[in-house]
């Protein structure tokens, strides 16, 4: 993964120059969510796997901060026992439900409160994989 040419990409799709005062550890994030695909979903412990972090939590304040919001979908992005977590700093409310909304525009479906469709989850591999170090 090229954090550097990701943010590029994305300060282009956006038009602006928005990064300037994110942490490298946010670029990680975005980029990480950038690669979760319309109609899927991704939990926060699988980000931080993605990233070779151990904190959900770290991953849920970076998405908290995403400025480059639909671009980067933190939509997609669940919590590990397949509920919405959280939205646009929210747990509750109108973020929830429009979260919920985005999420089902895009066929992923929630019934009472969790993901129906556990085939959704995306997984991409861990950093330094068996994989990466054979290439």
């Amino acid at each position: 993964m090229d954090v550097a040419r990701e943010m590029r990409d994305l300060r282009c799709v956006m038009g602006v120059e928005k990064d300037g005062a994110l942490t490298d550890f946010q670029r990680k994030v975005y980029a990480v969510v950038s690669q979760i695909p319309k109609g899927r979903v991704m939990t926060y412990q699988g980000v931080a796997r993605a990233l070779g972090c151990r904190s959900c939590q770290a991953v849920g304040q970076a998405l908290k901060r995403n400025p480059f919001a639909p671009t980067v979908p933190c939509h997609r992005v669940i919590k590990s026992d397949f509920s919405l977590g959280g939205f646009a700093g929210a747990w509750q409310g109108d973020e929830l439900v429009r979260k919920m909304k985005l999420l089902a525009d895009e066929g992923v479906i929630f019934e009472n409160g969790r993901l129906q469709n556990p085939e959704l989850i995306v997984v991409l591999p861990l950093p330094n994989s068996t994989a990466e170090k054979q290439k």
